[in-house]
């Protein structure tokens, strides 16, 4: 039997994907199986499996967890990236939670109509700029160092990165006024393990298309259209 962890989640980001960055980071190799039919998620909700009936679900260390937020923090605790002391763990936590607040403006980007993804696109880039990126930027030039907390690569870090690239895609120059981030984004990307996740044929996900919402609609049975926040 495997020991890899093993992901349940559809062939595309969403929740899953700071999962994938956190593992990747932390250099462990996992397995998917991907969601693609409703029988599939019924099968998993039947068995027990869905606490909460809900994916993403992770199989690691003989459990089965779900909550996005626990697999994460269990995932960063296990592989050293959750700080050296309760005050360091604090500080991830705070700066995970603020940018989780900025991806979640992201998460349902695909799902929305034509219209409402420019206004989406304008509100994601002016909460960036003006809520959540001048607190990374402010924190990398108060310390001086080249990671967030304790000047030691963390889920912080890991997070981040995730999120700049998410804002990067929606906005390419949007961090030609934070000079600390620039360096932040190179630095970080080029830690091997995220080195690696970052290069073609790594089980990141691309960008969510038709295909990857049609998918999620029919598993989930989501037939109400989505709002711009």
């Amino acid at each position: 039997m495997s020991t890899k962890p093993k992901l349940y989640y559809f062939a595309g980001r969403g929740k899953m994907e700071s999962i994938r960055w956190l593992l990747a980071a932390a250099g462990v190799e996992f397995e998917e199986e991907f969601l693609e039919t409703r029988d599939q998620y019924e099968k998993l909700l039947q068995g027990g499996s869905l606490l909460f009936q809900q994916v993403p679900m992770v199989e690691i260390d003989g459990m089965k967890m779900v909550q996005t937020r626990a697999i994460l923090s269990y995932i960063a605790a296990k592989y050293n990236l959750y700080g050296k002391d309760l005050k360091e763990r604090a500080l991830i936590d705070m700066y995970v939670g603020g940018t989780d607040d900025l991806m979640g403006f992201i998460l349902m980007f695909p799902f929305l109509s034509a219209e409402d993804k420019e206004k989406q696109r304008a509100i994601i880039v002016q909460k960036a700029t003006s809520r959540y990126f001048p607190v990374y930027e402010k924190v990398l030039k108060d310390h001086g160092q080249d990671f967030l907390v304790g000047n030691n690569f963390s889920w912080a870090d890991v997070h981040l990165l995730e999120a700049i690239l998410m804002v990067e895609e929606k906005k390419p120059d949007v961090l030609s006024g934070f000079p600390q981030l620039q360096a932040f984004k190179v630095r970080i990307s080029s830690i091997p393990t995220i080195k690696k996740f970052l290069e073609p044929g790594s089980q990141r996900k691309p960008v969510p298309d038709d295909k990857y919402v049609e998918t999620v609609r029919r598993v989930l049975r989501m037939y109400y259209d989505v709002k711009a926040n």
